[in-house]
């Protein structure tokens, strides 16, 4: 039962990346969008290695990102104040307009198609899909640690 879990969301997430990126203002990406909405999710201040970390590719890829979101004035990335070697990447007042903008245009793009899905439908569900991204999260730490960067 829990592959057939995983495999719908699995299918879910391609089909609502899909549309997403159909809808994304701004020339925005979806690689931008997911650091954009990481920062805005988990807090500013975050080191490169750490979103690269969480969002699952290699440094170089989110460099790349971070350097574009940051030539759009859409993130700042500025030294660690205690060490100034790490770097920490914090979302602009644009970056957060244009991520709500993304997530407004996503909302938009799916309601129609997800009028079935009640508010009460979608608040019994995230618990257990909470839960399941928290284990996912944990194991995924427990199997490759890395510092606190």
């Amino acid at each position: 039962m829990l592959f057939a879990l995983l495999n719908e969301v699995a299918i879910i997430e391609h089909l609502a990346r899909h549309r997403l990126e159909k809808v994304l203002p701004d020339g925005l990406r979806m690689s931008h969008f997911v650091v954009l909405t990481h920062l805005a999710r988990m807090g500013d201040g975050r080191s490169p290695a750490r979103i690269a970390r969480a969002v699952q590719v290699e440094r170089p890829a989110m460099t790349n990102t971070i350097q574009r979101l940051e030539a759009r004035g859409l993130v700042l990335v500025a030294a660690d104040p205690v060490d100034r070697r790490v770097k920490r990447v914090y979302l602009t007042p644009a970056g957060r307009r244009l991520r709500d903008q993304a997530v407004a245009a996503a909302i938009a793009s799916v309601a129609p198609i997800a009028r079935d899905i009640s508010d009460d439908d979608v608040t019994a569900a995230l618990p257990l899909l909470r839960r399941l991204r928290i284990a996912l999260d944990e194991a995924r730490d427990a199997e490759d640690p890395v510092p606190e960067v």
